[in-house]
């Protein structure tokens, strides 16, 4: 074990565990410390270097993240096996914290191209200036684990604005807050199964990470098919203990609406079956024609009713921030599981988030979004009506980002998917729709395409281009 002696510098701005960091590496990196061999112990290098156990450990932390060390239990750490020339020059840390933001802007620069990006969708000014307060006036709670069900203020203020805006009463207690739907998923199957549940009806086409998270975990399956006025409900499973997974309110393949009768009809289901409601409050917000459509959770008679919703639509892709609000009479369960999972969505986000609804920001960033989707939608379907009114059909248009599309072409249904592609357009295959028109003719190919993030005044341009693909 070679002794570890670097010289701290007392006048650098660089913090003393970035400059050990920087010393270990060298010596790594220089074959002056090699593969295998041992590291002093946090204590004894501490004690030997004058600095706290804790920034020892920082450092290497950081080494072993970076793949320059390895710990083995009860042993120690150890020098990893590093590929390098012998003897070469290291840069300084703060070259090289320089060269990694270098790399990251040009690694952005490279990726924008090959995707749509509007930056009308979003305010981020508003969005830091609500992080900027977190880090500045409430850092002390960032140093604490965040809550397994989530944070206590973000969940009162989604009880506040589901109350408002989708007419669901709940308590705070009632909300379990994890990223992305698919982690909610995951914690809803482990409630279900508490609850003797262990057959799922799902939405035939549907939302295919949750069919595939209900498959994994052993779930018996019924698809069910979705009509022009939502669910089959007559062909859900009867006589036996279910939960069935629908979106009524904007089906996310088809766009279908479940009627208000056709909604008492699948709480009488779930009532007379002791079953549960799955409801996913897809893109709920985003309704452009006609009046809001209330939740399935706010009607009378709704306890059966598990809802989940998510801000990845609404705010921006990277906030992967979902939650599900159960019944009343569930709302005890989670807290005897909860100590067996960590929450997987950022603590910080969380806090910025419930001050970026506390503020308003958020009701105000979903009114102009409606309005500005909304003149998207109108000047899309505009364009391909102009463009190419016999050969593309645009269908699904009173709500949501994106729309179904008929094509009639002579090119494969994959090739047109990777036309839309190659102009930065998000697209999937709707998968086992029914026919969603009359007009059956050889050639007919469905596909979804997300219109949100094209800028209003591209939309024209980039029809044009599509239909130049597709078409020609």
């Amino acid at each position: 074990m070679k002794a570890i002696l670097p010289v701290l510098d007392d006048s650098r701005k660089t913090p003393y565990y970035q400059q050990l960091y920087s010393y270990i590496r060298n010596a790594i990196l220089t074959g002056e410390m090699t593969e295998g061999e041992k590291l002093p112990s946090l204590r004894s290098l501490a004690k030997s270097t004058g600095l706290s156990i804790t920034t020892v450990e920082q450092s290497y932390n950081q080494l072993l993240v970076e793949g320059y060390l390895t710990a083995r239990p009860q042993s120690g750490f150890y020098v990893s096996r590093v590929l390098t020339g012998s003897k070469q020059t290291v840069p300084a840390v703060s070259d090289i914290l320089t060269q990694e933001v270098s790399s990251l802007e040009e690694s952005v620069k490279t990726d924008a191209p090959a995707m749509q990006y509007d930056p009308e969708c979003f305010d981020f000014n508003k969005w830091k200036k609500c992080m900027n307060k977190i880090l500045t006036d409430f850092s002390p709670a960032l140093f604490f684990e965040g809550d397994p069900q989530g944070e206590a203020g973000l969940r009162t203020e989604i009880s506040r604005y589901l109350y408002m805006s989708r007419g669901v009463s709940c308590s705070p207690d009632q909300i379990i807050i994890a990223a992305g739907t698919q982690q909610i998923t995951n914690h809803l199957a482990t409630l279900l199964r508490r609850q003797g549940v262990e057959h799922v009806a799902l939405e035939s086409p549907g939302y295919m990470p949750v069919r595939n998270i209900f498959r994994d975990r052993g779930f018996a399956i019924t698809p069910v098919e979705v009509r022009e006025n939502g669910l089959a409900i007559e062909k859900l499973p009867a006589n036996i203990r279910a939960a069935t997974y629908v979106s009524p309110s904007n089906h996310a393949v088809t766009g279908a609406v479940m009627p208000i009768g056709r909604r008492y009809e699948l709480l009488n289901w779930a009532d007379e079956n002791d079953s549960y409601i799955i409801e996913d409050d897809y893109d709920s917000e985003l309704r452009y024609s006609g009046k809001p459509i209330p939740a399935l959770k706010s009607l009378a008679g709704s306890d059966r009713v598990i809802y989940l919703g998510s801000f990845s639509s609404t705010l921006f892709g990277a906030v992967k921030i979902s939650y599900m609000v159960l019944p009343a009479s569930m709302a005890g369960d989670f807290s005897s599981i909860a100590g067996d999972y960590s929450q997987t969505c950022s603590k910080l986000e969380q806090l910025t988030l419930a001050m970026f609804m506390e503020t308003g920001y958020y009701q105000t960033h979903i009114k102009k979004i409606r309005k500005l989707y909304s003149q998207k939608l109108a000047r899309l379907v505009d364009e391909f009506e102009k463009k190419a009114p016999d050969s593309i059909k645009v269908i699904n248009t009173l709500s949501g980002s994106n729309v179904i599309l008929q094509i009639y072409s002579e090119k494969p249904a994959k090739q047109l998917k990777k036309d839309a592609e190659s102009l930065g357009i998000p697209s999937v295959f709707p998968g086992n729709l029914p026919a969603v028109s009359a007009d059956t003719r050889k050639g007919s190919a469905t596909l979804i395409i997300y219109y949100n993030q094209i800028p209003l005044k591209d939309i024209a341009d980039v029809v044009d281009r599509l239909v130049g693909l597709w078409l020609n």
